[in-house]
């Protein structure tokens, strides 16, 4: 006889998991996650939101009306790359929001992307095919209209529950490891589960804007954009 409560236990944890390269907070989240990951049976599905698009400027073109951009760009690379396997898709995430956040590189320049792409055994192709291929805009901005019509995304990182609930965050710097990750990870789930609950915040302080500002300093100097802050609805 099967045991039908053991089996739903052993089923795995299943978020959708919004991001664009160019957000450091996201980068932030995006490490405690991969920590959860670590202790529990979870599976992350990555998917694409642009701070370029819904931060536009009236009368600028859209990212995708432009050769290379910031963000877009190496989104198109993760959505080719998706196809092939989700691993790469999240390997290519991994390694150039750190290039970028930590290490103060540009992810969206050429030369930078194919050293970073060579170091994840992606295919030696991808930068051309993934830029060629006018199908790769379709896949990032599906899934950027939808986290904004869908879930009401205004940025990242925006997390979707199997519930079908989007919790923006959480907002972690610097992400937690060992069980404080999984007291996050609790919450966070718990957080979903409450009908009507919209928003918990913690004012960030002087000093807490210093600190985060440092752990940002190489993002910081390497940006290029001007950032547009929008008030959260």
């Amino acid at each position: 006889m099967i045991n039908t409560m053991a089996s739903a236990q052993t089923k795995p944890e299943k978020i959708d998991f919004f991001f664009d390269i160019m957000c450091p907070y996201a980068y932030q989240t995006s490490i405690w996650i991969r920590e959860v990951r670590s202790k529990i049976d979870l599976e992350i599905n990555w998917r694409f939101f642009s701070l370029e698009e819904i931060n536009r400027e009236e009368g600028k073109k859209h990212p995708w009306e432009r050769a290379l951009a910031y963000g877009w760009t190496p989104l198109r690379i993760a959505a080719w790359l998706r196809r092939i396997d989700q691993d790469l898709c999240d390997d290519w995430y991994l390694v150039a929001a750190r290039a970028l956040h930590e290490d103060g590189l540009r992810p969206y320049e050429e030369q930078t992307a194919r050293q970073l792409l060579a170091s994840i055994a992606a295919p030696a192709n991808t930068w051309d095919d993934a830029l060629a291929d006018q199908t790769t805009h379709d896949d990032v901005r599906l899934d950027h209209d939808e986290s904004v019509t869908k879930f009401a995304a205004f940025g990242v990182p925006l997390i979707v529950f199997a519930n079908g609930r989007g919790v923006f965050g959480p907002v972690v710097v610097p992400p937690p490891s060992g069980d404080e990750a999984m007291k996050l990870w609790d919450l966070t789930k718990s957080y979903s589960e409450i009908s009507g609950l919209y928003e918990l915040k913690t004012p960030k302080t002087q000093k807490d804007l210093e600190s985060i500002a440092n752990t940002f300093d190489s993002y910081l100097k390497a940006r290029e954009w001007k950032t547009i802050q929008r008030p959260a609805p």
